[in-house]
Parts: C-alpha cells; structure tokens; sequence
C-alpha cells in the first residue's frame, strides 16, 4: 500500500451519475452539472445533494426549493461538462448547449428532453445547507424515456476523468 493524498480521496467515493440540476427562479430557468449526490432514502425518494453557495442555482434553489434532476447518458458527456464550465450567470446553458427544456408537471425547473431520466423534486430539508450547502430533495415525479435503451451514464472520477457505466451482473440479493 502507498499512503494517498487526502485531497484525491474523492475520486475513489464517487457518489452515483453526473447528473444536470435545473433550476428556475424569476423567469430565468438554469442548468448546472453536479456529481455529488446521494440517495437517502426509498419511499419516498430521498436525494442529498451538494450545491456550493457559489453557484448560480444556490439562490435559485433555496428561494423556490425546486428543482429537476436530469440524468445524462454517455453521448451528452461533452455538454455536461462544458455545463459545468461555465455560470449561468453570463449565460443561458440551454440554448448555448443546445439542451431543450421541456415543462415539468409538479415544479417550475424544466425537465432536460436529451436526458434518458428526469426527477421533478422540492427540497425538503436545509437544515445542513448553511455548514454542508447539503439540501435534501423528495422526488415528487420521476420520467424515463422509452427511447434510451440500456443507458450508459457517466461518473466523474476527478480532474477531466469520467468512467461509463459497464456490464451488469446480477447476483443473490435480499433486496428486491
């Protein structure tokens, strides 16, 4: 074993998808990429996730306590990034982006129509968002698209390194 640098330990505790958070506050709808989430719980769907204060969607979503989840597959990689790239204060990332918002039915963030999955949630606990900027989200609606058969998402691995979801195995599960 050879000791690792703390500062690399995320790259090793990857938390699920990239995945595109939108958001809509005073008539401006938004979309930033985001890696690091977490399912809290099943039923109903519990989702933790981090939005630093110094983004644009942090106002956004504390003010409406709203947003859309949006889950990419492998051929939106370059767009996401180039999401997370830049700020949604200088700039409108769906049309810039070429992303289309289509309208939810539970909340006023667009769901993202290239995304095989899309999460319409509010959030519904802050209390760790002042020391963590941790929000807890319920997913209200959840839509799939049809169309993307066996979707390969991406997973942030650090410093520009993405792997894409592989094979699936099956195995003996008291989960079901």
């Amino acid at each position: 074993m050879r000791q690792l640098a703390l500062s690399k330990v995320y790259q090793f505790i990857e938390p699920g998808p990239v995945v595109l958070l939108t958001t809509a506050s005073k008539g401006h709808a938004n979309v930033m990429t985001m890696s690091w989430h977490m399912m809290v719980e099943f039923e109903p769907p519990l989702i933790a996730c981090v939005v630093s204060e110094g983004d644009f969607s942090f106002a956004a979503l504390r003010s409406t306590r709203e947003a859309v989840i949006a889950i990419p597959t492998r051929p939106l990689a370059g767009k996401v990034v180039k999401v997370g790239n830049c700020s949604g204060r200088t700039t409108d990332k769906f049309e810039k982006f070429g992303l289309t918002p289509a309208a939810a039915s539970q909340v006023s963030a667009p769901l993202i129509k290239e995304c095989f999955c899309n999460l319409e949630c509010r959030v519904v606990d802050t209390r760790l968002v002042r020391r963590y900027n941790l929000f807890i989200l319920e997913v209200l609606k959840a839509w799939i698209d049809p169309r993307q058969r066996q979707p390969k998402t991406i997973h942030h691995r650090g410093y520009g390194s993405f792997a894409v979801d592989g094979a699936i195995i099956e195995l003996n599960s008291a989960m079901r």
